[in-house]
C-alpha cells in the first residue's frame, strides 16, 4: 500500500511541476531597423528590449561580422546565476566588469547561443552568434556589435530566465510592429 501511495505522490508531483514553475515564452523576434527584441507568448507581447545588432550589416558569411537573418533557435545557455557583469569567455566565467568599462568589449552576464534553421543562417552556430550582455550599454539601440545581438545586462538576465533550448528566434529587417501579433478587437475597443 505504501508503494502505491509513493507512486501516486510522484505522479502527482510530476504532473503538477509544470504548473508550478514560471512560464516560458514561446518565441523571440528581433527587428534590425528598430534595434528591438520582443518576447512573444502566443498573441501576447511579454517583453520588449532595446538591442544592438552588427555595425557591419546583415548576413551569415563566415568572417563577415554580420547579424544573420531568418529563423534560428536557442541551442545553448550559459551563465546561470553569475553576478551581473561577469565576463564569459569561451562560455566560461571570468572577471566581473562594470557597465561602460573603458576599452572593454566583452561578452558578459549571460549567453544565449543561436543555431540557424535556414540556409541563409546555417553558419550562425559555428560563428558563435549569441544574444548576450555587453558592458558597452551606451551603444544599445544602434548597430554596434560584431554579429551578435547585444543587450543590457539586466535585460539579458531577464530574457535568459524566460527562454528555453529549442525556442525560435526570428531576426528580421522588418519594423518591430510588423513582427508583433495584431491586437484582436473586442467590444470594449468599439468607437461607436
Amino acid at each position: 500500500m505504501n508503494r502505491v501511495r509513493v507512486l501516486f505522490l510522484i505522479a502527482f508531483a510530476l504532473v503538477g511541476v509544470p504548473q508550478l514553475t514560471a512560464s516560458t515564452a514561446a518565441e523571440i523576434v528581433v527587428s534590425i531597423p528598430d534595434q528591438t527584441l520582443a518576447v512573444l507568448d502566443g498573441d501576447r507581447v511579454r517583453a520588449r528590449y532595446r538591442v544592438s545588432t552588427s555595425k557591419f550589416g546583415n548576413g551569415d558569411n563566415v568572417g563577415s561580422y554580420r547579424t544573420p537573418l531568418g529563423t534560428l533557435f536557442v541551442s545553448g545557455k550559459f551563465g546561470d546565476r553569475l553576478p551581473v557583469g561577469t565576463v564569459i569567455k569561451n562560455r566560461a566565467p571570468g572577471e566581473v566588469i562594470a557597465v561602460d568599462a573603458p576599452n572593454r568589449d566583452a561578452i558578459i552576464s549571460r549567453v544565449i547561443w543561436l543555431r540557424g534553421m535556414e540556409r541563409q543562417n546555417s553558419a550562425a552556430h559555428d560563428r558563435c552568434i549569441y544574444i548576450h550582455g555587453t558592458p558597452e550599454e551606451r551603444h544599445i539601440g544602434k548597430p554596434f556589435s560584431f554579429g551578435c545581438i547585444r543587450m543590457r545586462s539586466r535585460d539579458v538576465i531577464a530574457l535568459y530566465d524566460s527562454v528555453h533550448i529549442g525556442m525560435h528566434v526570428t531576426i528580421s529587417e522588418k519594423p518591430i510592429d510588423e513582427l508583433l501579433p495584431r491586437e484582436k478587437p473586442t467590444l470594449l475597443s468599439r468607437a461607436d
